[in-house]
């Protein structure tokens, strides 16, 4: 027997692996309308936002721009990783001025992913920037000292 939660999550699966696919026919950006998609899917077009807002965020590697209201459009733009300096200029510049260490790991993992950085220099910046080295220090402090551990490493590899 298949769960509510379940379908929810196929759905969002689907949706996601379908404008991927069309980010690969169209050289990693698209242009959509939410309507249109939400149409095809038999969904609503919240549905729609759900799945650009949880799968398409700047830590997985994409810029997204929304446009509402009269055939208000979305804007999804894969960040160009072939030039990893560019990639990190990014993240250091969208990142804010503090992160979790599941935001924190989410970006290094795609740093792995992406052949930016070694694995094992991926552990050594998780390690740095884990809660078990700064969690002495309180929030939103710890937050906070944490980006700016991440963006400086970021920003040695770029030397």
């Amino acid at each position: 027997m298949v769960k509510r939660g379940d379908v929810l999550a196929s759905l969002c699966d689907i949706i996601e692996t379908f404008i991927k696919q069309m980010m690969i026919d169209t050289d990693g950006a698209i242009e959509i309308q939410r309507n249109e998609l939400a149409n095809q899917f038999n969904c609503v077009p919240s549905q729609i936002n759900y799945v650009i807002s949880t799968r398409f965020t700047t830590d997985r590697g994409y810029y997204v721009e929304s446009r509402r209201g009269g055939g208000g459009h979305v804007r999804i733009k894969r960040i160009n990783i072939t030039i990893p300096g560019n990639y990190l200029m990014h993240i250091v510049s969208s990142m804010g001025s503090s992160i979790s260490q599941q935001s924190a790991e989410v970006f290094i993992n795609n740093f792995v992913d992406y052949d930016v950085i070694s694995e094992r220099e991926g552990f050594i910046m998780k390690a740095a920037t884990s809660d078990k080295v700064i969690g002495g220090i309180p929030m939103p402090n710890r937050d906070i000292l944490r980006a700016t551990q991440l963006k400086n490493m970021i920003l040695c590899l770029l030397v």
